[in-house]
Formats: structure tokens, sequence, C-alpha cells
């Protein structure tokens, strides 16, 4: 059984191992540690301002990571740094789905509205994930002033959540 557990600083080398080769070598995404300081700092970044990064690990290895951006006040949330190692990816273990999960059931508990995300459009198994997952694809125009864009994003995407618990 896989358990979601918060990672944070001390978890970088491992976050960076996973993520890099996955957007360089198996997308080809002309990106690199340098134009993600979020990875250097995932405290600052992510837990700060209200925000989470969470992974799974197997034997002590991060295979799967989410995060959640907290954007200031009612603009809702940002997901970032999805990924999952390519042999733990699919619908058998579901990692993906259980990640995602997590991240909604966070951002309706500290009541955010509205979650958006930013993608590469060559990244077509997640687009179809996200998809699947009710999120709409939006106009670049119609984020936050505020949306921490990536350079490589070309696709961008929202959700509303349940806030009928109010």
């Amino acid at each position: 059984m896989y358990q979601i557990e918060t990672l944070n600083n001390q978890d970088i080398d491992q976050i960076i191992n996973l993520i890099l080769p996955i957007q360089q070598i198996e997308h080809h995404i002309a990106v690199d540690i340098q134009d993600q300081p979020d990875l250097l700092a995932i405290e600052h970044y992510y837990h700060h301002a209200g925000g989470c990064f969470w992974g799974i690990k197997h034997n002590c290895e991060i295979i799967a990571t989410i995060a959640l951006i907290k954007l200031p006040s009612d603009q809702g949330g940002v997901i970032r740094k999805m990924f999952v190692k390519k042999e733990y990816r699919g619908k058998e273990l579901g990692l993906a789905q259980m990640l995602l999960a997590h991240l909604i059931n966070y951002a309706q508990e500290i009541k955010l509205k509205t979650l958006y995300l930013g993608t590469v459009h060559t990244l077509r198994a997640a687009i179809r994930f996200y998809e699947r997952n009710h999120f709409v694809q939006i106009n670049k125009n119609n984020l936050p002033s505020n949306f921490p864009i990536m350079e490589v994003d070309d696709v961008f995407y929202s959700l509303q959540l349940n806030t009928e618990n109010e």
C-alpha cells in the first residue's frame, strides 16, 4: 500500500532526481533546475503560504509528487510538480489519481474555490488525465495575475471546487 506524505527541504535531492529526468529525458522539455527555483526551496515556495508538497515513497525512494501553491487572498491555488516515475504509472496503481484526490481534498479543507495548472501541449497523457478529472482548459489571459507561469507551459486548466460546506 502506498501512502502520501508531506515532503520538505530534506527531500530536495530526491525530488529533483525524480522530476528532472522525466522533464528532460522522457519528455524532451527544455527546462533545467535553474528554471525551477521552487525545487531548491520547497518549504519557502509551497509550505510557507499555506500550500504543500506531497510525495509517495517506495523503499524510501520518492516515486511520485504533487504540490499546491496557495495564492494570496481568495485567488485559489496552483497545482505544480505532478510527476510519477514511469514504472509506477497507470490506473493499476492509481498513484496520480491518489495524489490529485489528496490535493483537492486539502484545497477544499483550506477553502480554496479554484485550482489552476499549466502544462505542455505535448504531454498528452497528462492532459487526458486532467480532463478526465473535470479540469477545463482556459486561456492564459484568464489565469490569476500572480499565477506562477513556467516558461515552457502553453496549456492551462482550471477546476472549480465544491464549496457547499461553507
